[in-house]
């Protein structure tokens, strides 16, 4: 169990909030007065626009001309998500960084008890924590964030420094915002636009790779919101979706060995995404050469999940000689034994599961 306490300014790091934003200022201000509530004092908000008019621009300009802790910029052109996020790094001015997007929240001692890690831990250079998850109104679903934070590994059991901090990141135990990081690392690492939608993924993986202390704090620090307008639900289902480019992104990673059983765990969390994806675009020996290449992730072929995906596949096929080859691999494939109740349940949970992850 740890404790916090408030350290004064003359004495703390100064943490900068970075706070892309994209069309959404009724979001906004909630997420703006989240970082102003915060019981930690030395703090600057730093606000990129993207947004296509200015309403944003004109109601931060109303509601927080006299507050000097607010640092907005109105991107002309817009600079897309990546290159938005990366000019927020570039004009943090703090010791520390922390990432939170516009329609997710900051608990009131969130960045307290993510700075004072560092008290206990000198050599630390990233800390993230659990996050809530919330409905469009922001109303915190409890079990929902058990859940969500017991899917990505944060449990109580991980506490503490992370023996292999590269790990955090590549089995998306390191959550898209709410983290902290020294801002020497952050700039160092910087935020690439080259990999699309997986862009918070790619770097959470490639910052903890890079750190030297990693520490994961079992404790409430960000609300996480599941609104119908973010990128990852626009763009859920095609090819350019955010597991996507993600898992091409894992596969192409250099790593040293200890750490290819995360690659692993990543894998599997990611190749049955993609394979349904393909399917689900008609892309027939793409996806099957995935679901072969990454049996693991479907338990060597008894798994339910294999087969609706075969099945999937078979029906996207457009050529008569397309649905051979599936039909083939099929009756080639190991047979499941299950009884039918246990395997409409495996079907079920991996239809959600195939809906819900988070990237």
């Amino acid at each position: 169990m740890f404790t916090f306490s408030t350290p004064t300014s003359r004495t703390s790091p100064k943490v900068s909030i970075c706070l892309p934003t994209y069309n959404r200022p009724e979001l906004i201000v909630e997420c703006i007065d989240s970082c102003l509530a915060q019981t930690y004092g030395n703090l600057e908000i730093v606000i990129g626009d993207d947004s296509k008019d200015a309403r944003t621009q004109q109601l931060i300009a109303q509601r927080y001309a006299n507050e000097p802790r607010v640092r907005y910029a109105k991107n002309q052109p817009a600079l897309g998500q990546a290159r938005n996020v990366a000019s927020l790094f570039a004009r943090a001015r703090g010791d520390k960084i922390l990432l939170i997007h516009d329609d997710d929240l900051l608990t009131t001692d969130g960045v307290e008890k993510l700075v004072s890690l560092w008290k206990l831990h000198p050599r630390l250079e990233v800390a993230f924590a659990d996050q809530y998850e919330a409905d469009h109104t922001g109303a915190v679903d409890f079990e929902g964030s058990a859940r969500l934070n017991t899917a990505f590994r944060r449990t109580r059991d991980a506490e503490g420094l992370q023996a292999l901090p590269g790990r955090t990141g590549l089995i998306q135990m390191f959550p898209n915002n709410g983290w902290m990081a020294n801002a020497e690392l952050v700039k160092r690492i910087g935020y690439s636009d080259q990999h699309g939608m997986c862009c918070d993924f790619v770097f959470g993986t490639e910052l903890c790779l890079a750190a030297r202390e990693v520490f994961y704090l079992h404790e409430y620090v960000s609300v996480y919101r599941k609104t119908a307008t973010s990128i990852s639900h626009r763009t859920r289902g095609t090819t350019v979706a955010a597991t996507v480019s993600a898992y091409a992104f894992v596969k192409a990673l250099k790593l040293p060995p200890q750490l290819e059983p995360s690659r692993k765990l990543a894998l599997r969390r990611l190749a049955p995404i993609v394979v349904s994806v393909h399917a689900n675009n008609h892309q027939v020996m793409p996806g099957l050469k995935i679901a072969f290449t990454h049996l693991f992730a479907y338990n060597y072929g008894f798994s339910t999940r294999l087969y609706y995906h075969l099945l999937m596949l078979s029906r996207a096929a457009v050529s008569v000689r397309q649905r051979a080859t599936v039909a083939a691999v099929v009756a080639a494939a190991p047979a499941v034994v299950t009884e039918p109740a246990a395997a409409v349940t495996e079907l079920v949970t991996d239809l959600v599961t195939d809906q819900s992850e988070l990237v």
